[in-house]
C-alpha cells in the first residue's frame, strides 16, 4: 500500500509544482489555491508512506521522481530548454532512484524489525 501512497504523493507534488508555475507568483488565484491544495495532499500521502517505508528511501524517490516528471512537463508544456547536461542529470536521478529501490526494501525490512524490538 505504501507504493500507492508514494505514487499519489508524487502526482500531487507534480500537480502542485505545475500549479506553482501557472500561478505566476501567486497572481493568478485558481492555480495559487490549487498549488496549496495539491501540496497538502502530497504531504499527507507522503506521511502515510512513511508509516511503512524508510524516510531516506521515500523522500529520495518522491523528490527524484518529482524532478524527472516536472522536467519533462517543463520541456513539453512550458517550452523550457533541453540540453545534454539536463538529460545526463535526469539519467543520474533515474539510476539513483532505481538503486535506492533495489537496496531499500531489504534494508527497510531489517531496520523495521530492529526498531520494533527497541520500542518494546
Amino acid at each position: 500500500m505504501h507504493w500507492i501512497y508514494l505514487c499519489l504523493a508524487i502526482l500531487f507534488e507534480v500537480a502542485g509544482t505545475t500549479s506553482m508555475k501557472l500561478s505566476d507568483g501567486f497572481i493568478r488565484v485558481i492555480p495559487s489555491v490549487l498549488l496549496i491544495f495539491f501540496y497538502i495532499c502530497s504531504l499527507c500521502f507522503l506521511t502515510l508512506t512513511l508509516k511503512s517505508l524508510e524516510v531516506s528511501i521515500a523522500y529520495a524517490i518522491w523528490s527524484g521522481m518529482g524532478i524527472i516528471i516536472i522536467t519533462l512537463i517543463g520541456f513539453m508544456y512550458f517550452n523550457e530548454s533541453v540540453s545534454l547536461l539536463k538529460i545526463v542529470a535526469i539519467a543520474l536521478i533515474i539510476i539513483g532512484v532505481v538503486t535506492l529501490n533495489m537496496t531499500g526494501e531489504k534494508e527497510a525490512n531489517a531496520s523495521k524489525s530492529t526498531l520494533e524490538e527497541h520500542m518494546r
